[in-house]
C-alpha cells in the first residue's frame, strides 16, 4: 500500500464497481467514489467493499473530478484517477506501488499508465488501440485536470511524467445499446468542446504530455480541417487497414466500424446540425 487515494466517478456502475474497487485496494490508503445520483446498486456495492462515498450532481467528468479533488480532504501524497470500467492488475498495481515510492521526493509527478481495452469479450491489441495511455496518477498539489466538456486530461503544473510498463485493463462489462448510449452522449459533448474551440482557437495541446498533446493537435489543427463526412471515412481506414485493426476479427471489424460511423460521423453530424441552426437564427 502507497500514500495514495483513488478517485472514480460513477453513475450506475453496478456491473463494474466491484471489480474496479478490488483491483485498486492493496494499493489506495484511501477510496473516494463521486457518485451522481446512481439508481442501481453502485454505492451499496462501493460501501460495502470500503469506499467512502459522496454524491455530486454531474456537469462533466472535468467538475467532476475536481470536486472529489477539491472537496473531500486529501492528504495522500499521490492521487490516482481510475474509471469504473478500470481495473488495475496485480503486476501494474505492483509497479505503480513502486513508482509513487521512489519518486515520493523527485521531480516525477505523474505517471502514465498504459491500457490493454477489451471489447465484446476480445482484447484489441490492433488499430492503433493498444496501448491506450493516459495521465491518472499525480502528486496532489502538482497538477489537475483540464476543464473540457469531453477528453479531458490530467495536466501538471510542474515536474515531469513518467511511463509505466505494466497494462491495466479497460473491461467495460456493458452491452452495445449501453455503448451505442453512451458514444451519442459523447458526441454531443465533444461538440460543445469542438463549438469553443472554434469560438477560441484554444487547443493547441501543449500544455498536455507529449503524446496526449500530439493527439490533440491532430484532432484540432488536421482532423477537423479535412471535408465533415469524410474525416469518418479516412479515420475508419486508418485504424481497420493502415493500423491492422482487421487482425481483432470481428470484435476489432465492430470496434472500428462503431468508431468511425457511429460516433466520429455523429459528432460531425451534430456539429453539422448546429452549423446549419446558427444560420437560420441570422436569417
Amino acid at each position: 500500500m502507497t500514500d495514495l487515494t483513488a478517485i472514480i466517478l460513477t453513475k450506475n456502475e453496478e456491473l463494474n464497481i466491484a471489480d474496479c474497487i478490488r483491483s485498486v485496494k492493496d494499493l489506495a490508503k484511501r477510496i473516494i467514489v463521486i457518485d451522481s445520483f446512481s439508481t442501481d446498486k453502485t454505492v451499496q456495492i462501493a460501501k460495502e467493499l470500503g469506499a467512502e462515498v459522496h454524491k455530486h450532481e454531474f456537469i462533466n467528468y472535468s467538475k467532476q473530478f475536481l470536486y472529489g479533488l477539491n472537496e473531500t480532504n486529501i492528504t495522500t501524497t499521490w492521487v490516482l484517477r481510475i474509471d469504473a470500467d478500470e481495473r488495475l492488475t496485480d503486476s501494474s498495481r505492483k509497479e505503480i506501488e513502486q513508482l509513487c515510492n521512489e519518486n515520493m521526493h523527485t521531480d516525477v509527478n505523474g505517471i502514465v499508465l498504459r491500457f490493454e481495452v477489451t471489447f465484446l469479450g476480445r482484447k484489441l491489441r490492433h488499430g492503433g488501440i493498444y496501448p491506450f495511455r493516459k495521465l491518472l496518477v499525480f502528486k496532489y498539489g502538482k497538477g489537475t485536470i483540464e476543464d473540457r466538456n469531453m477528453d479531458e486530461h490530467i495536466v501538471l503544473f510542474e515536474g515531469r511524467s513518467v511511463e509505466a510498463k505494466e497494462d491495466c485493463e479497460h473491461h467495460d462489462y456493458k452491452d452495445l445499446t449501453h455503448f451505442i448510449n453512451k458514444h451519442n452522449w459523447y458526441a454531443g459533448r465533444e461538440v460543445k468542446d469542438y463549438i469553443q474551440n472554434s469560438v477560441t482557437g484554444q487547443e493547441s495541446g501543449k500544455e498536455l504530455n507529449r503524446k496526449a498533446g500530439i493527439k490533440r493537435f491532430i484532432k484540432f489543427h488536421i482532423y477537423y480541417k479535412l471535408p465533415m463526412g469524410m474525416r469518418a471515412h479516412l479515420y475508419y481506414i486508418y485504424r481497420y487497414y493502415i493500423r491492422l485493426g482487421f487482425l481483432d476479427g470481428k470484435e476489432g471489424k465492430i470496434y472500428a466500424f462503431l468508431q468511425a460511423y457511429w460516433y466520429r460521423y455523429l459528432v460531425d453530424a451534430k456539429i453539422y446540425e448546429y452549423v446549419k441552426s446558427q444560420k437560420k437564427n441570422k436569417c
